[in-house]
């Protein structure tokens, strides 16, 4: 599976940004597509998850109720629509998968870069 992911910029705080992963490759095989961020001087982190078996979602408590995960029916493209976004949102983020089999893939990132 290869990843490729878009959609990073500079946004104002406040403001909203969508980010879109598009997968190639065995996407059959995948069971979980997730969002992750690393910020500067940071940990890795998980952000959203979507599990394609049963298609439900879980997201960083920073970032419920403002970040929504969703994945078109041909489960090959993943979204990250991201509201009222802080400047602690900054970071650079990846897509994730892994397939049935417990194989991970990532994708390079896309920068995010919240002012304020």
């Amino acid at each position: 599976v290869q990843l490729q992911a878009s959609g990073g910029g500079l946004v104002q705080a406040g403001g909203s940004l969508r980010l879109s992963c598009v997968a190639y490759g065995s996407v059959n095989s995948i069971n979980d597509m997730n969002w992750y961020r690393q910020a500067p001087g940071k940990q890795r982190e998980l952000v959203a998850g979507f599990n394609t078996v049963g298609g439900m979602t879980n997201y960083l408590d920073s970032v419920k109720g403002r970040f929504t995960i969703s994945m078109n029916n041909t489960r090959n493209r993943l979204y990250l629509q991201m509201n009222n976004i802080k400047p602690e949102d900054t970071a650079v983020y990846y897509c994730h998968v892994q397939d049935r089999w417990s194989k991970v893939y990532w994708g390079r990132g896309t920068l995010v870069t919240v002012s304020s």
